[in-house]
């Protein structure tokens, strides 16, 4: 008999109060959650609560069902697509993990830390066949068509990352072509399949998608930024991975962008290091060159267009909980 799972660490309260206009249907989520996330092997069993407790904000479901009930009524179909994008986000956390040699996800072991790379490859890889089979379950060509595009795009952006480490001569564009696939388009997803879902003109649904993709940018430029500026014992997860792994992130790519001929082989020199201290390291040329205030008014700057794209929503408290989730995601520290 599978035991029951646990149910992930507690949200924050900023965030079970803008949640709200959803919460009910968001304890469903859950249930489905743990009803799917279960195995008859004992040991498969335990890996999938593992990945299931690595879960985090469930904003990705709250985009679901938040933009959905922007636009009209909820539905089953809601509640089985922010479960199916809760499994599809969980399972790029636990191939990240890998891809990063992260040791701590939400202040517990990553699965490759507790077990080993290949377990987590195929944890990562039976959560996203179970997110299929969920989707699959709703006989919809729309919400098919979505999620897989969606995931393309995530794989595709993921495998750009890859290939760009060590290219320290990346431009901002490109960073924002990769990003904007690797973490904005499963945001955009979310935003299109719950007002499609809510019966929202075509019209509508799209600008719900925008705003969910300029979010999507914004929370990973927070998050690249959070990677060089932030505390492990609040983040709950392994930092300084970006610069380990030669990641040309947005605060880098500005730092890089304003080095003269002298300064620049400084800085190379200590990315080029097999060290864990680059941050150190590199904090003062953050500092100096202005870099990191740069990549924050970026974030900012897409928040805003986020906040835009709301001026079409019709006025009703969702609306007012999207809102307030780009506020969150602007300030988070975790």
């Amino acid at each position: 008999m599978s035991q029951v799972v646990q149910h992930p660490r507690k949200l924050p309260q900023q965030l079970r109060d803008l949640y709200a206009p959803v919460q009910l249907e968001l304890d469903d989520v859950e249930d489905i959650l743990r009803d799917q996330l279960t195995s008859d092997h004992s040991f498969v069993d335990r890996l999938v609560k593992h990945g299931f407790r690595l879960g985090g904000k469930r904003m990705r479901p709250a985009l679901v069902l938040l933009s959905g009930k922007a636009c009209g009524e909820l539905c089953r179909e809601h509640l089985i697509l922010a479960a199916t994008v809760e499994m599809i986000h969980t399972a790029t956390l636990i191939h990240d993990d890998v891809l990063d040699e992260a040791a701590i996800r939400r202040h517990l072991d990553t699965v490759n830390a507790r077990w080993d790379n290949e377990t987590s490859i195929l944890l990562g890889d039976y959560l996203f066949s179970k997110a299929i089979c969920m989707v699959s379950s709703l006989d919809s060509s729309f919400a098919n068509g979505a999620v897989s595009e969606a995931t393309r795009a995530m794989c595709e952006g993921e495998l750009r990352q890859v290939q760009s480490r060590g290219n320290f001569d990346l431009g901002e564009g490109e960073y924002l072509d990769i990003i904007a696939d690797k973490t904005a388009a499963l945001c955009s997803c979310c935003c299109r399949l719950g007002s499609h879902f809510a019966g929202a003109e075509p019209e509508l649904c799209e600008t719900l998608a925008r705003f969910g993709r300029y979010l999507g940018i914004a929370f990973q430029i927070v998050d690249d930024l959070l990677d060089v500026l932030g505390d492990e014992h609040t983040t709950g997860k392994s930092l300084g991975t970006d610069l380990l792994k030669q990641k040309a992130t947005l605060p880098l790519i500005r730092l890089l962008s304003q080095l003269d001929g002298r300064q620049r082989p400084d800085v190379l020199a200590i990315l080029s290091r097999s060290d864990n201290h680059k941050p150190e390291a590199l904090r003062p040329w953050f500092a100096d060159s202005g870099a990191l205030s740069y990549a924050r008014s970026k974030a900012d700057w897409f928040a805003g267009r986020a906040i835009d794209e709301l001026d079409s929503v019709p006025d009703v408290p969702a609306r007012e909980a999207l809102r307030q989730l780009v506020d969150f995601v602007i300030s988070r520290k975790q």
